[in-house]
């Protein structure tokens, strides 16, 4: 079943589709122990609040920064040449803690830079790597696969994960070269792949589908980070680790139901069903915010949920978008509001943690959640409408043998 799942009936897009997602899975895999790496180094040197923002600051300005230099230097270098050299970057800036030591605030600052670059230079390369290898009809399926395996790798490189520093780097050094694997079978897709002139980020914003889809993800990413300090001061942290290892888990698997929902019926529907029960987990923890059965029954439509958007706005919408245009544009751009939400969990969630009531704060996320929808319903469905029917009719088709195997 997998097989069919990638473009074409030929050997290599099958193994270009195998390699992006070795890709993929490798770098978010490796980023996630970063930054585990970074906040004990920060934990070590016992940063201030003030050098603690500046390190969360400076590693946020080097993702995105990185990534929308990476959106230029691949139509400069060619996507294979500039994922070649972002992942012998992450090979060498894995061991640079190492040699350079980190006792000090300014070697935290450079590290991070070098980590955060290491990240995001060939995101967007990769991302549209992923695209070209799909086709609208399997882009979500495709995408749920490798989210799963994303969670997958990130549980099994973190259990490889040691106290010592050294022994550390030296994995994730190793870890980033076993993406070099794929590279022999990258350098087969420029031949089958037509590219279109390249879009600049101006005329990417002023699209309206590009614009009704970007707002709800804006507006979501902004609200989810105000949840976890707060349900971590009333809950403990503790409680909120265990909470957020069982909703990895609940969305890696509703993460492959939504990709085959969302190729079946609709990017539209899918995401709006996730929008909903989002909402509806923050409308429970808005009426019961101490109470730990609300927490509970949040982590689960939570999970369910991210599970939905992860596939739609991290794989799905921004390949559909582009068409037969290159996407890395697309997808560095629809990656950054989650990348700010990530940066605004650690530095401004605290804060209303301690400022505003858990009971507004709850309340306030549940109703922007809903206004957040409206610009879907102007948005334009990207799954073709020729495939939607098809699919329908090929059920109804079903349906009916059936009806007619139990009667005759």
């Amino acid at each position: 079943m997998i097989k069919h799942l990638f473009l074409g009936k030929t050997g290599i897009f099958r193994k270009v589709a195998l390699a992006n997602i070795m890709l993929i899975v490798n770098v978010f895999a490796w980023y996630s122990c970063v930054a585990v790496i970074l906040q004990e180094i920060m934990d070590v040197l016992a940063f201030t609040s003030s050098e603690t923002l500046s390190l969360y600051t400076v590693s946020f300005c080097a993702v995105t920064g990185s990534i929308l230099l990476g959106t230029s230097l691949v139509n400069r270098f060619g996507k294979r040449n500039l994922l070649l050299f972002w992942t012998l970057l992450g090979m060498i800036c894995s061991v640079f803690p190492v040699f350079l030591g980190t006792e000090t605030v300014v070697n935290a600052l450079i590290v991070s830079v070098l980590f955060g670059m290491s990240f995001g230079l060939g995101l967007p390369a990769s991302m549209a790597f992923f695209a070209e290898s799909t086709v609208p009809e399997n882009r979500a399926r495709f995408g749920s696969i490798v989210l799963l395996a994303m969670f997958l790798g990130i549980f099994m490189l973190k259990s490889l994960m040691t106290s010592n520093i050294v022994t550390n780097s030296i994995i994730l050094a190793c870890w980033r070269g076993l993406s070099l694997v794929s590279f022999p079978f990258i350098r087969h897709q420029g031949e089958n792949i037509k590219r279109s002139a390249v879009p600049s980020l101006i005329s990417i914003v002023r699209e309206r589908s590009f614009i009704l889809y970007v707002i709800p993800w804006t507006v979501f990413s902004l609200i989810n980070y105000l949840g976890w300090p707060i349900s971590a001061k009333i809950h403990g942290e503790e409680v909120i680790r265990l909470s957020a290892t069982a909703e990895s888990i609940i969305a890696g698997i509703f993460a492959i139901i939504a990709g085959f929902v969302s190729d079946s019926f609709g990017r539209k529907r899918t995401i709006v069903s996730g929008f909903i029960l989002f909402g509806l987990g923050y409308a429970v923890l808005g009426i019961y915010p101490s109470d730990i059965f609300a927490w509970y029954f949040y982590t689960v439509v939570d999970g369910v949920a991210w599970g939905i958007i992860y596939v739609i706005f991290l794989f799905t919408i921004w390949g559909d978008l582009a068409h037969d245009k290159p996407s890395e544009k697309y997808y560095a751009i629809g990656i950054l509001p989650y990348s700010l939400s990530s940066f605004l969990r650690v530095t401004a969630g605290p804060f209303f943690a301690e400022m505003i009531s858990p009971y507004a704060i709850f309340s306030f996320a549940a109703f922007f959640l809903f206004l957040a929808v409206l610009p879907l319903m102007y948005a334009p469905e990207t799954l073709p409408e020729k495939k939607i029917r098809e699919r329908e009719l090929k059920g109804y088709i079903e349906k009916a043998k059936k009806v007619k195997e139990k009667y005759t």
